[in-house]
């Protein structure tokens, strides 16, 4: 489990925001205990992906935008068209 995650609470769902340095592995025994949705940081800085579980797996949303709160709209808005909130 990922500790002492920051999260985006000001609109539904909430989301995590994986810190730099996290393994997807990480991510996806997160995401498999604890079913947050989370934003994590593209290796090189270039964007985020978005990441939840599906009930039975961990789903991705890649190509967000750079920048973190753009990124958090955007996999925010995805999540509510899916309904995965």
């Amino acid at each position: 489990m990922l500790e002492d995650l920051e999260f985006d609470d000001a609109d539904a769902p909430a989301i995590g925001l994986v810190p730099s340095g996290v393994t997807w592995e990480q991510v996806r025994d997160h995401i498999k205990i604890a079913h947050h949705h989370l934003l994590v940081p593209s290796a090189d800085g270039t964007g985020h992906t978005g990441a939840y579980w599906t009930g039975t797996d961990m789903a991705l949303v890649e190509d967000l935008d750079p920048d973190e709160e753009q990124a958090i709209d955007e996999f925010r808005i995805f999540l509510q068209e899916h309904d995965e909130t």
